[in-house]
C-alpha cells in the first residue's frame, strides 16, 4: 500500500477516475496491489490491481488514510485525520444490535471490563485484554486500570493491594517508588506500583520473572526458574 508522494500523482490518479470509459486506464505499477489517497474524498481511495484502476469505498465507519488495514485498506473512522478532504457517501451509522457502525470498536460495558468487541459487518466480535489491562474508550483499547480511576478499582483488576510503605534494605525497595512484587504462581508476570496502584507487567518473550532480583530474566540465569 502506497500514496503518492506529489500532487502530481493525485492530479494523474484523479484524471485517469474521471476518463471517460474509452480511455484506458492505468496505473503506476502493472502487478500487484496498491492503495492511494483520494484528493477530495476521505472515504474513498484509488485501488490498483495488477495494473486495473478501481475507485473503491470504504465501509460504514471507515475511513481511507493509508494507514489502516481493518477491511480492504481502510481504517476505523476516528483513527483517519481527513483533513480538508470531505465526504463522498452519506456518514450515517448503519447500526446493529451492540454496533453503533457497521465497522468499530466499543466497550461491553459501562463499568470497568477486561473485555471488549469489534464489529465488523455489523456483527460483533468479543475481544480480550490482556492480563492486567482494562478496556479505555478513550483510546479504542486497552489500558493500565489506574487510568481510569473514575470507573475502575485497580486492586480488584489486578488482585493486589500495594503496601503504603516498603522495608529499607528489601529488594522491592531498590525500584521506589516503583516498587515490585511477585505473582504467586506466575513464572512471566510481576507487579509494580505507580502511585500506590497495582498494575501487572507481562515479562518479554522467552523471559521469566527472578523473585530474588525482582527483574525479568533468561530463564537459565534463573535459580530454580519455572519451565512453564
Amino acid at each position: 500500500m502506497k500514496q503518492f508522494g506529489a500532487l502530481f500523482g493525485l492530479i494523474g490518479l484523479a484524471l485517469v477516475a474521471q476518463a471517460s470509459a474509452a480511455a484506458a486506464p492505468s496505473c503506476p505499477e502493472p502487478y500487484g496491489e496498491q492503495a492511494y489517497l483520494h484528493p477530495d474524498h476521505c472515504d474513498q481511495f484509488f485501488l490498483c490491481t495488477n495494473g486495473t484502476l478501481t475507485l473503491e469505498t470504504c465501509e460504514n465507519g471507515l475511513l481511507f488514510d493509508g494507514k489502516g488495514a481493518v477491511h480492504n485498506h481502510c481504517n476505523y473512522n476516528w483513527a483517519v485525520d481527513c483533513g480538508n478532504r470531505k465526504f463522498a457517501t452519506d456518514q450515517t451509522p448503519l447500526s446493529t444490535p451492540g454496533c453503533e457502525y457497521l465497522f468499530g470498536v466499543y466497550p461491553d460495558a459501562a463499568e470497568c471490563s477486561t473485555s471488549y468487541h469489534k464489529c465488523a459487518f455489523g456483527e460483533v466480535h468479543q475481544e480480550l485484554c490482556e492480563p492486567g489491562l482494562v478496556y479505555d474508550h478513550r483510546i479504542h483499547g486497552c489500558n493500565w486500570p489506574d487510568q481510569l480511576l473514575d470507573s475502575c478499582n485497580p486492586e480488584a483488576v489486578i488482585g493486589f493491594k500495594c503496601p503504603q510503605s516498603v522495608p529499607s534494605g528489601t529488594v522491592a525497595a531498590r525500584f521506589w517508588p516503583y516498587p515490585r512484587y511477585p505473582v504467586p504462581g506466575d513464572c512471566h508476570r510481576l507487579i509494580t506500583c505507580v502511585d500506590g496502584h497495582p498494575r501487572l507487567i507481562t515479562c518479554g518473550e522467552g523471559k521469566v520473572f527472578n523473585e530474588e532480583s525482582l527483574t525479568c530474566e533468561n530463564p537459565e540465569d534463573v535459580p530454580h526458574a519455572c519451565r512453564h
